[in-house]
């Protein structure tokens, strides 16, 4: 059974790294109690850069508890607490290999689409003094997803998570993060799938753009050189393009 392990919210703050100061909500905190959960936000959380963090679609970051078994190995580390990853849920089941895009779920009395995984940003590497993270989560491919929110409603600790709907494409978040990191033609029948449509813009743009390069590989005559050869033009590391800040 899946269950949601802990709600975190946190509020921008800044930063002291590397000489500079950054202005970030990556820094989420455990709370207790029922916490509401509106179109946009959970009460007591936000983000810093609204043109390209929170909004409808990555309304709440979702992180599984299985990946943090596994960085706690990877990494030999042992001081992880919940938001960590930047995540407002830390769950309990919910696999990237099992969840699809446009999965519903219902948490407490809140219901949920799965829209998108996270397409990281270096931030998460101040978050955890790791300066390596955001490339080790697109290496790795524990990337997690983001929910908008169908139903307003509350959450706690401890509520179950039930799929009350599949998303009608099966699109997993593995095979999205696919199409966005893995060279050749990873998205192969992804970028022409109806999911695409349930995509958040970030992700619908990146399905597009690597179906029109298959296409130009095809056919060169149909666009002259605007793209580098070898498939998508990836979203880097540092992007912070829907992200968990």
């Amino acid at each position: 059974m899946a269950r949601l392990i802990s709600v975190n919210v946190g509020l921008p703050r800044d930063i002291a790294w590397q000489g500079k100061t950054v202005h970030t909500a990556v820094w989420k905190t455990s709370v207790q109690g029922r916490r509401k959960v509106r179109r946009l936000n959970i009460d007591g959380d936000g983000q810093e850069d609204l043109a390209g963090h929170g909004g409808e679609h990555r309304a709440v970051f979702i992180y599984q508890i299985a990946s943090y078994r596994y960085w706690q190995n990877h990494l030999g580390r042992s001081d992880f607490t919940f938001g960590e990853f930047g995540e407002n849920f830390t769950v309990e089941g919910l696999s990237d290999d099992e969840v699809c895009i446009g999965d519903h779920y219902r948490i407490g009395s809140a219901v949920f689409e799965v829209t998108q995984p996270r397409v990281t940003c270096y931030r998460i590497g101040i978050r955890m003094n790791e300066p390596r993270m955001a490339a080790l989560l697109v290496s790795h491919g524990r990337p997690a997803f983001y929910f908008r929110v169908l139903e307003e409603g509350e959450v706690e600790a401890g509520d179950e998570i039930v799929r009350v709907t599949q998303g009608p494409e099966t699109m997993t978040i593995s095979d999205v993060n696919a199409l966005l990191y893995k060279p050749g033609p990873a998205g192969t029948g992804v970028a022409h799938s109806g999911a695409q449509r349930r995509l958040a813009p970030v992700v619908r743009g990146a399905a597009r753009t690597d179906a029109e390069h298959r296409r130009d590989e095809r056919q060169p005559w149909a666009r002259s050189g605007d793209r580098p050869a070898g498939g998508v033009d990836r979203v880097p590391p540092d992007a912070c393009n829907g992200q968990e800040a």
